[in-house]
């Protein structure tokens, strides 16, 4: 199983969703069965490690995203990955324009198919600290709704 996780610049919250699965595969036993990656519907982080924000919040809670680089996403990606999930409904919509007619992969919101009532994460990127704790707690517990599912699967 292939899952890509899509924010907007790939420096926040698509880098945070997969160090969080990431960790939590790996507590659960799942890390071998199941490959992860982050990116981004535009192009201006390519090459970049995540906002230092985004690392300083994600380390405090134990979750190492230093090794992780921005990518923008491809067609390719549509027929690489079994699950895409996209951080809001603008990535969503940028994705599904992008999406070739024989894709493989399945597309959805990141919270809607895992969260707790919410469709979007938001962007923390303008805000201050809290805004990158609250995308941590979102994804957090998406997260754990995700590895309950993929227990069933793998």
């Amino acid at each position: 199983m292939r899952i890509l996780f899509v924010c907007l610049g790939n420096i926040c919250r698509s880098p945070t969703a997969e160090g969080v699965v990431r960790d939590k595969l790996q507590r659960a036993g799942l890390a071998h069965r199941i490959s992860l990656d982050s990116a981004g519907t535009g192009d201006w982080h390519v090459g970049k490690a995540p906002d230092m924000r985004t690392r300083l919040a994600a380390q405090r809670r134990g979750y190492d995203l230093s090794t992780l680089r921005g990518r923008q996403v491809e067609v390719a990606d549509f027929e690489r990955f079994d699950l895409i999930l996209a951080m809001d409904l603008s990535n969503l919509q940028q994705l599904q324009a992008l999406r070739p007619g024989t894709a493989k992969a399945e597309l959805d919101l990141f919270l809607r198919r895992y969260g707790q009532g919410l469709d979007e994460v938001p962007d923390p990127y303008y805000g201050g600290e809290d805004g990158f704790e609250q995308v941590l707690d979102l994804l957090e517990s998406a997260a754990d709704a995700l590895i309950d599912e993929l227990r069933g699967r793998v």
